[in-house]
């Protein structure tokens, strides 16, 4: 972790990641934690949990997914927002955050997840202007 972040209650969705410092634009705030695992076992497990906060990070172009809910960091917390300051990088096996923008001390950190196994029937509860109503 580059900067300081605390877990607490989120306006957005249940525990949520939040600045305990100013962090500048442009800025790695670190890789989230969790298990490397196939993307078979993430598929298993995602199977084996009907209903539970799901912590599974697929990527794109390798046949791996990290488990965020074993070993998880407060970078697991960060709730979804259509107009999020932090954006995620998936590459090499790991998970990374980067401030968007200047991200003020007491501000919730949010990604846009884009796609997610909701298939865009979740409703979203992010309250950005822009907010697409479901994720």
């Amino acid at each position: 972790m580059n900067y300081l972040i605390e877990v607490k209650k989120s306006g957005i969705a249940g525990k949520g990641a939040f600045a305990k410092e100013r962090i500048p634009a442009r800025k790695k705030l670190g890789n989230m934690s969790g298990e490397i695992i196939s993307f078979r076992e993430a598929r298993r497990r995602v199977k084996q949990q009907p209903g539970a906060a799901l912590l599974m990070v697929e990527f794109d172009h390798e046949p791996i997914a990290l488990d965020a809910s074993v070993n998880r960091n407060e970078l697991s917390y960060i709730n979804h927002s259509c107009d999020a300051n932090t954006y995620l990088r998936r590459a090499y096996g790991k998970v990374e955050f980067y401030s968007k923008r200047a991200i003020k001390k007491g501000e919730e950190l949010t990604a846009d997840y884009g796609e997610t196994h909701h298939d865009g029937k979740l409703p979203c509860r992010c309250g950005a202007k822009n907010c697409r109503g479901f994720i």
